[in-house]
């Protein structure tokens, strides 16, 4: 992998990741960009221990703009977009209009390809590769940014979902604080431990694969099922069978091996609902140890995993967080997740 760091017209960093090592970048962006005005703000609510960032400038943040002027795509045919070169295989660049921004972290942009129309089901193993490649070189980075303590790298997938730019892409958030779910995480990692003796992901994952009625795909190094007690309508978590704390403590045997399981499961998630069914919506997160001082004790008890999900719950349906799920956090699943299980294993590919 080759990583090229330049900058675009308003100072935001942008970084090119290409397979090939005798790539040249040296694009000038020549859009007359002003500077970018951000406000966003990290406040503490005292009743349930969390932080919202409030970004008021995210107001006017692009809205699905036709495909002819995708700010994702190549600068072509005198069209110039956010990547200043005429091609790409990987592109991070700081989000224009980010969540936080300065002293509340940072916010980046992940193009996993220049090709418009394809999605990361349909990514080769090589470029898959190298958007994990890609993935961990920002997680290393922002990692060491003073202010960051969480790195966490996703894909929003699907208009239902509340994508803003059909081009596929996702995003990296550097935390400033540890996220509310991963505190959860820890805590009840903690607790298990205290009552145990024993890592609480290496029992889930050792119960999934007893029992593996719920396990959904398995390889050398990765396994993926839908948890016990899912959420969502289909939910998978990927976890590698060595646990590691974060995407940089992956072997390469670990890393070979990911596009090839990942991408079955994003080209089962397309079809979940049928051949006629328009592409699954949904959301892939990827759960990271915090970083920082006097961490150590809980990241090596922290397990790097994957979590795929869709809000979609049948043909045609949405799964809406109403009354119980946004006013309570009580989730209530409509597919019983064996039944989600039996049906993410019958529509394994052919090839």
């Amino acid at each position: 992998m080759k990583k090229t760091v330049t900058r675009l017209a308003d100072g935001r960093e942008l970084l090119y990741y290409d397979r090939r090592d005798d790539i040249v970048r040296d694009a000038v962006d020549r859009r007359p960009l002003g500077a970018v005005a951000t406000a966003a703000e990290i406040r503490h609510d005292p009743l349930l221990g969390d932080s919202v960032a409030i970004a008021s400038h995210r107001q006017g943040r692009t809205y699905h703009p036709p495909a002819d002027e995708c700010p994702l795509c190549p600068s072509r045919d005198g069209r110039l977009s956010e990547i200043p070169d005429s091609d790409y295989d990987v592109v991070v660049f700081e989000n224009r209009f980010p969540s936080l921004s300065g002293g509340t972290g940072r916010c980046e942009v992940v193009c996993f390809t220049p090709d418009h129309d394809t999605s990361f089901a349909g990514l080769t193993d090589e470029q898959a590769a190298l958007v994990l490649d890609a993935w961990t070189d920002r997680t290393a980075e922002l990692a060491a940014l003073p202010q960051v303590e969480q790195v966490f790298c996703f894909e929003n997938r699907g208009a239902e979902i509340g994508v803003t730019l059909g081009h596929p892409h996702g995003q990296i958030y550097a935390y400033p604080f540890v996220t509310p779910r991963t505190a959860l995480m820890q805590r009840s990692v903690a607790d298990h431990l205290a009552a145990t003796g024993r890592n609480l992901f290496d029992d889930t994952v050792a119960r999934e694969l007893a029992d593996p009625v719920r396990v959904v795909l398995e390889g050398e190094h990765w396994v993926a099922f839908v948890p016990y007690a899912a959420h969502w309508p289909y939910e998978v978590h990927l976890y590698p069978r060595r646990r590691v704390p974060d995407l940089l403590a992956l072997d390469d045997a670990a890393r070979t091996e990911f596009p090839q399981l990942y991408l079955e499961l994003l080209r089962r998630f397309d079809r979940i609902f049928g051949p006629d069914a328009p592409p699954t919506p949904y959301i892939a997160a990827w759960h990271q140890a915090p970083f920082g001082d006097g961490r150590r004790a809980q990241r090596d008890q922290f397990a790097l995993h994957l979590e795929l999900f869709t809000i979609r719950r049948t043909s045609g349906k949405l799964k809406f967080l109403a009354g119980s799920e946004s006013g309570m956090s009580v989730f209530i699943n409509d597919v019983p997740p064996e039944a989600a299980a039996q049906r993410l294993r019958e529509i394994a590919s052919s090839r």
